[in-house]
């Protein structure tokens, strides 16, 4: 973790996928979430829901998740192509006080060098309060090339986020 401090982080998961809410798909990519949470030592996950396609949906759950559930960190996975049930950047958008484009530049730059259709993410980060909120693409191999490129900055993010870092250099 490039010599931060250790901390425990409260991570949630929020699956948007019609298939994965009616049981009629296994969600794999929050699997492979939780795989790079433990790998990274990046914290608990706390939460995790599978919600349908639906920007209202969505948006509650991200709403829960960071001011009821207190996560520090959500990952979304899915919803971020250009189907028009792919709503998960605009439910996003509506629910963030602030933007963190480097984080969705970093990712698709990354997966950029894989493949060029990681330019076809629209996924999107921000800030509500004190929560990071990250939109991963839906495809496993997506959402781990997505999480390897910005992995090692999370810790380093969520301290100054938090207050418990006030040193930004």
């Amino acid at each position: 973790m490039g010599g931060e401090p250790t901390s425990h982080w409260k991570i949630a998961i929020l699956t948007a996928s019609d298939k994965a809410s009616k049981s009629e798909k296994i969600d794999s990519s929050a699997d492979v979430i939780k795989k790079q949470v433990g790998d990274h030592q990046l914290g608990e996950i706390v939460d995790y829901r599978i919600v349908p396609d639906e920007l209202d949906q969505i948006a509650a759950a991200l709403v829960d998740m960071a001011d009821e559930q207190c996560a520090d960190l959500i990952f979304t996975t899915g919803g971020t192509g250009f189907s028009p049930r792919d709503v998960t950047p605009e439910a996003t958008l509506q629910v963030i006080e602030r933007q963190a484009p480097g984080l969705a530049e970093a990712m698709r730059m990354a997966s950029m060098q894989i493949t060029r259709r990681a330019m076809l993410s629209r996924g999107v980060a921000g800030i509500r309060g004190r929560t990071l909120i990250i939109n991963l693409p839906g495809s496993p191999k997506a959402v781990k090339e997505h999480t390897d490129a910005v992995i090692d900055q999370l810790p380093h993010a969520l301290q100054i986020l938090t207050g418990k870092q006030t040193d930004h250099a």
